[in-house]
């Protein structure tokens, strides 16, 4: 799809968005299937061959699994793809990744400004719908990125 194009679905989809929560639900939807596809596309670099085309070794697609992925718009079920091998590590959306990297630089992002990891957990729900746990937090920043982040953050002031 070109621009325009893009620009004409997302026109014709928004008739139909009368509510914060009906767009919170459609960007999820598209976000789902636009990383699902993705995913499948990785897949099938991976394997070297196309979902419907006869394969051309032993590694073959094995079916999916399920997580639950929390992105800005909230959480929702990810189908993940496998192969036989056991091989597949996507690139998008990585194995055992739950989250997108987006929300760490949001969790960091309060907790530099003073907020508790209670507090945090408080407002990822009020603001995104989604069940982030104090663990979680603390395991955010206590990572070394923090260390990066607070000291750019206190050397741009």
């Amino acid at each position: 799809m070109n621009k325009e194009e893009i620009e004409n679905f997302a026109r014709e989809a928004a008739k139909g968005i009368n509510t914060e929560q009906e767009l919170s639900e459609f960007s999820q939807t598209l976000t789902k299937v636009v990383i699902e596809t993705a995913l499948n596309a990785e897949l099938d670099e991976h394997l070297g061959y196309d979902r419907h085309d006869q394969p051309q070794s032993d590694n073959r697609r094995n079916g999916y699994s399920s997580k639950l992925l929390c992105t800005e718009d909230g959480e929702f079920e990810l189908n993940t793809l496998r192969n036989r091998q056991g091989d597949f590590e996507p690139h998008l959306v990585k194995k055992r990744q739950t989250r997108f990297t987006s929300l760490d630089d949001k969790i960091l992002n309060l907790y530099a400004k003073g907020m508790t990891t209670r507090e945090i957990v408080s407002t990822f729900k009020k603001m995104y719908g989604a069940e982030i746990s104090t663990t979680l937090i603390s395991r955010v920043t206590d990572a070394p990125r923090y260390f990066i982040c607070s000291l750019h953050i206190h050397t741009q002031f």
